[in-house]
C-alpha cells in the first residue's frame, strides 16, 4: 500500500546476550523504533498524537526469526503498511543485514482513546497520508 520505510540501527553491546548475537527481545525495540521513525516520515509524532487523546498500541505481533544479528552489526528496519482499518494498521517489518533478511514481524496496531484504552477510528490526518 505504501512506500518502503527503511530506519538505520547499530547493534550495541547492550542489544546483545551472552554470546554477542542480538538479544530477542531486542527485535522488539528495534521494529519499535521502525515504527515511530515510519509515522514520523509521514509527519505524524506521537506527542502530536498524545495531544488529541490517542495512542497506538501493539495489537498483536508475530515474528520469525531467520538468522542472528551480532554486536556492532549496522542494520535496516523495513517497515511497510500491508493493511488500514476504521481503527487497526497492519505492518510488514524487515530486520536487515545489507540484503538479508533477519528478521520479519507482522504487526497489528490499535488507535486507542488514552483514558479508557477503548479503539477509537484513526485519525483523517494520518489515514490522508497512508493513502
Amino acid at each position: 500500500m505504501s512506500e518502503e520505510h527503511r530506519f538505520p540501527v547499530r547493534v550495541y553491546f547492550e542489544d546483545t546476550d551472552f554470546s554477542g548475537n542480538v538479544y530477542h527481545a531486542a527485535y522488539l525495540k528495534f521494529c519499535e523504533r521502525g515504527r515511530t521513525e515510519w509515522l514520523r516520515s509521514l509527519g505524524m509524532h506521537h506527542s502530536e498524537l498524545l495531544k488529541t487523546g490517542i495512542v497506538f498500541a501493539v495489537r498483536a505481533m508475530t515474528i520469525d526469526f531467520l538468522a542472528p544479528a551480532r554486536i556492532d552489526d549496522r542494520l535496516e528496519i523495513a517497515t511497510r503498511l500491508e493493511t488500514l482499518g476504521g481503527a487497526r494498521i497492519g505492518l510488514i517489518q524487515e530486520v536487515r543485514r545489507e540484503d538479508a533478511v533477519l528478521t520479519q514481524a507482522s504487526v497489528t496496531v490499535v488507535a486507542m482513546r488514552m483514558g479508557d484504552g477503548r479503539p477509537v477510528r484513526i485519525p483523517e490526518v494520518l489515514r490522508s497520508r497512508l493513502g
